[in-house]
């Protein structure tokens, strides 16, 4: 058994692995190669656990952009019949250990219910539920009647700062336990508009006189979509802009071909949750969420 960081010849045991544990989570084929193929960067490590040259277990770490003070996140894996050997609790440690090097405070990971008494032992608390919810495009419902005066496009045709602001404020006023400040405008145009892993072109904004007042951002490829983001300017919520956006982002992912779409709530954020029931979203599993300060 060998606990390293991930090489680029890890990408299909890696992809093997979260399609047969989590699918819904949307890791691809291409977000894997490029994230293994780009240079290490601290709070952002990859870590594969590999027996007789297979991956049996898989962990990745984050940085929350714009949290102050300076949070993580993680995510880890490990395949059923490898479990109760200490490869999660190998692989936890090499994920603190490099959100530590970044300067995050602390991490934050979701989890299925049945870990929670294993991470408290290693100093994990539960701060809420997120639930996970998948459809078919292709089942979704019509787009509801568009509003006068308001204009739906694809992020393509947005003005990047446009977005940005908005997903500022989005950050800032999400339901979650990091404090969200500000992200600068460099950064988040190379991590959001500028990534090969987003689907602008299937991601959808509502325009109001020329302001964007909503929008919905996901990644992913031509086969599954994450929705990263849903947001409605705090003065225009309760018009169903959410809705709006969101079913408009669901026709095109199916005009595209994509098979399965995929998003996650907070179980206090009631009205997405009631967005996404709306839309025939299935519920698909409900996680833990967990902080450990570092």
């Amino acid at each position: 058994m060998e606990i390293r960081a991930a090489a680029t010849g890890d990408v299909e045991g890696a992809i093997a692995l979260h399609d047969a544990l989590a699918p819904y989570l949307v890791v691809t084929r291409g977000a894997v190669t490029r994230r293994l193929a780009s240079p290490a960067v601290a709070g952002n490590g990859t870590f594969a656990a590999v027996d007789a040259g297979e991956v049996v277990g898989w962990a990745t770490t984050e940085l929350i952009a714009g949290s102050e003070p300076l949070d993580g996140q993680l995510r880890l894996l490990v395949r059923p019949d490898h479990r109760g050997r200490g490869i999660g609790s190998k692989l936890l440690e090499a994920t603190h250990e490099d959100l530590r090097s970044a300067g995050a405070t602390s991490a934050r990971v979701f989890a299925d219910p049945a870990t929670v008494e294993w991470a408290t032992r290693r100093g994990y608390r539960q701060t809420r539920q997120v639930h996970y919810a998948g459809i078919d495009p292709r089942k979704a419902p019509e787009v509801p009647g568009i509003p006068t005066g308001v204009e739906l496009v694809p992020l393509t045709d947005v003005d990047p700062q446009q977005l940005y602001e908005a997903d500022q404020v989005a950050q800032r006023t999400k339901p979650g336990d990091a404090n969200i400040t500000s992200r600068p405008y460099d950064d988040w145009l190379a991590a959001i508009w500028r990534s090969r892993d987003m689907v602008l072109d299937l991601s959808v904004a509502a325009l109001y006189q020329d302001q964007l007042v909503a929008f919905t951002l996901g990644h992913g490829d031509r086969n599954r979509i994450w929705s990263k983001m849903t947001a409605t300017l705090p003065q225009y919520r309760g018009r169903g802009l959410a809705k709006l956006v969101k079913s408009a982002a669901l026709q095109r992912a199916a005009g595209a071909g994509v098979r399965g779409a995929y998003t996650a709530n907070y179980d206090g954020n009631a009205p997405m949750l009631a967005v996404n029931e709306w839309l025939g979203y299935d519920r698909v599993t409900t996680h833990a969420v967990l902080i450990c300060p570092l």
